[in-house]
């Protein structure tokens, strides 16, 4: 089979997964919910091959678990974990970080920081879906810029156990400052200023950090 014949398949399998992924992030697929393929074929309009295959790729990451003898469930939300997950986190976002600053093309630098200040405004106005919006880009485009795949690949799972977390105890947030520290990173790699890159990426880890700790605490 070519290329070309194999494209409409990777593309709908893509779509079945970035849809199935964004309903476990924002709890429309809530944590320990058994998975029903025919329920997830109506509410994304795609076929079962794709809505298969994505799911094969989130068992993978983790945000699905396989179950003997009874199928697939979302995975739960594990706060004793979350602290050892951002820890690890940091470490990739700093090579990615990093990365981008050192070899984004102008449009991929420009497109970041319009993202970030996309966010800014929307903490601004407490838009939470214009903020997750702009911030789901500026990641895209930011993995894009790093050029390194295989970080990427590495934490994309946990940037949507991050976001996960966030949705399930949104209130104890604090939209502007995540924020400000997309905007620091975002600045840094515009100014192809590895340091401050990075150092945006750290802020926004501690902050995650920070909220973490006030769940666990209350």
């Amino acid at each position: 089979m070519t290329a070309t014949a194999q494209t409409p398949k990777v593309r709908a399998t893509e779509a079945a997964y970035d849809q199935i992924e964004q309903m476990i992030a924002t709890l429309r697929l809530e944590p320990n919910q058994p998975i029903v393929e025919s329920d997830l074929i109506e509410m994304t309009g795609l076929g079962r091959t794709p809505i298969r295959e994505a799911l094969m790729r989130l068992v993978a990451s983790g945000l699905i678990e396989q179950q003997p003898r009874r199928g697939l469930r979302v995975s739960e939300i594990r706060i004793a974990e979350h602290l050892i997950l951002i820890d690890t986190r940091r470490v990739l976002e700093r090579l990615i970080a990093g990365s981008s600053a050192r070899r984004a093309s102008p449009t991929q630098s420009t497109s970041i920081l319009q993202h970030a200040r996309d966010m800014v405004s929307a903490a601004k106005r407490k838009d939470l879906a214009a903020y997750m919006q702009a911030d789901q880009a500026l990641d895209r485009v930011n993995h894009e810029a790093s050029r390194n795949p295989y970080a990427v690949q590495a934490i994309v799972p946990m940037i949507i156990q991050c976001r996960r977390f966030w949705y399930a105890f949104q209130h104890e947030g604090d939209l502007e400052r995540g924020a400000h520290c997309h905007l620091l990173e975002a600045e840094g790699i515009h100014a192809r200023d590895p340091e401050q890159a990075i150092a945006g990426a750290d802020a926004l880890m501690d902050y995650l950090m920070e909220f973490t700790r006030t769940v666990i605490e209350n």
